[in-house]
């Protein structure tokens, strides 16, 4: 089982795929120098926990990794991960 997270600018979301399988999403708005997460979801039938972090701390990172880019986390998941994990707040916008 081989879970990894793929970000589709194409289709506005981060994907969360199990063996190819599409098992959650993040959902975002890009405007220069911006990207704003509007919804979170992983498939409910899953039961697992942590796949909604792994999903939040993968789209941050992949977000971190774009020189000057910040986040508007309109997404109450991606917005309780961030006040969660402090090294992710210089990411959002003041």
């Amino acid at each position: 089982m081989t879970d990894r997270v793929v970000d589709l600018p194409e289709r506005s979301r981060f994907v969360l795929e199990r063996d190819g399988e599409v098992i959650g999403k993040a959902l975002y708005r890009r405007e220069p120098g911006v990207i704003t997460f509007t919804h979170t979801e992983i498939d409910p039938t899953i039961q697992e926990r942590g796949l909604g972090s792994l999903l939040a701390k993968s789209a941050l990172d992949a977000v971190a990794a774009e020189e000057g880019t910040r986040v508007v986390a309109l997404c109450p998941f991606i917005a309780a991960y961030v006040e969660r994990h402090p090294d992710y707040q210089p990411l959002l916008t003041r």
